[in-house]
């Protein structure tokens, strides 16, 4: 799957955000396990978690370290645990699908027979394909673990086509969490919550044949899941994702409204009212993107914090200190101190 590196590369979520997942993964292990776990992931954060931001890198440390001294694949995100090689297990049988249709049919039927609270159902509807949880008794969703099998669905497929597959919708079956932006790092679509079911939706016509994929292919993606899978690379759908990666690609510093607009092919009218339609702005997409290079570049160490401020625009290294705090709740020089 051809990756936009650079978007992707930037993106985080916040640390509410995988609050679910550390509370499944909690009683799974011994407390010093569990910390150690943290601390490996590089997400011991003692203040401000309301604030903190988590980087893909963190994810993908955290998944690696948990999935495998846990023996639970899905790391207590289900009732019943996913035992080692399952995911491995889960690609052979998708490789072999003909067409992306065909591989989301072999990935609710695999999924079907480890899952106790939920069955998958696959239905074609005006033109679209919908993959959803049917809830087969009283247990609250779990978030995350609802979240990651539905990106784990479109990863996959994705991967089979060699490229992202646009997503049509997602719903979730649980109210609107206060982070509820991060999930379109996560999904280039709609995102609805409160729904009867979970559930994520294609256009049939963006469903076309599996393209083949080696054994060394099949390898890599388990090497490095859910890295190639978790976080969306998309240029499209929503309008927001459309800005933060002209600005990734071509520069944030000096773009400005009427020029990524224009890039759109609509007038800056238009777009402000589509940004207000996805609840967010221009400034608002810039300065999440300042905020997650800035990010980047302290979780790497290779910068001081003056070039840093320098490099997402500050013209001081105290007005960066307290932008950066506002944006995170704590200060460049603590996030650094925690690696």
């Amino acid at each position: 799957m051809k990756a936009n590196v650079t978007s992707a590369h930037y993106s985080t979520v916040s640390y509410l955000f995988i609050e679910d997942w550390l509370y499944a993964l909690r009683p799974l292990c011994t407390e010093e396990k569990y910390l150690s776990f943290l601390k490996h992931a590089d997400l011991t954060i003692e203040h401000n978690l309301s604030q903190a931001r988590v980087t893909l890198d963190q994810l993908v440390r955290l998944y690696q370290l948990s999935a495998v001294e846990t023996g639970d694949e899905m790391m207590g995100l289900w009732k019943r645990p996913i035992r080692a090689r399952a995911l491995q297990h889960l690609l052979t049988s998708v490789r072999e699908a003909t067409s992306l249709t065909s591989a989301l049919y072999r990935f609710s039927t695999f999924w079907n027979l480890l899952l106790d609270e939920y069955q998958f159902t696959l239905n074609e509807k005006d033109n679209r394909l919908v993959l959803a949880l049917e809830a087969q008794d009283e247990s609250r969703p779990q978030r995350f673990g609802h979240m990651l099998i539905l990106k784990l669905a479109h990863g996959l497929i994705s991967w089979l086509d060699r490229k992202e597959v646009p997503v049509r919708e997602v719903g979730f079956a649980f109210d609107r969490p206060n982070f509820a932006d991060d999930y379109s790092v996560i999904f280039p679509s709609l995102v609805k919550f409160s729904c009867r079911q979970t559930f994520i939706s294609f256009d049939l016509a963006d469903l076309g044949p599996v393209q083949i994929r080696s054994t060394a292919d099949l390898d890599l993606f388990l090497e490095n899941a859910p890295r190639d899978w978790i976080f969306t690379r998309s240029r499209e759908h929503t309008e927001a994702l459309r800005v933060r990666s002209y600005l990734s690609r071509m520069g944030w510093a000096s773009a400005n409204l009427t020029e990524v607009a224009r890039s759109m092919h609509l007038t800056s009218r238009t777009l402000i009212r589509r940004l207000e339609a996805d609840g967010t702005s221009f400034q608002s997409i810039k300065d999440a993107l300042r905020r997650d290079i800035a990010i980047r570049h302290l979780s790497i160490g290779l910068k001081s914090i003056e070039e840093i401020a320098h490099e997402v625009g500050f013209s001081s290294a105290a007005n960066f200190h307290r932008a950066f705090q506002s944006w995170t709740g704590t200060t460049p020089s603590s996030y650094r101190n925690r690696k």
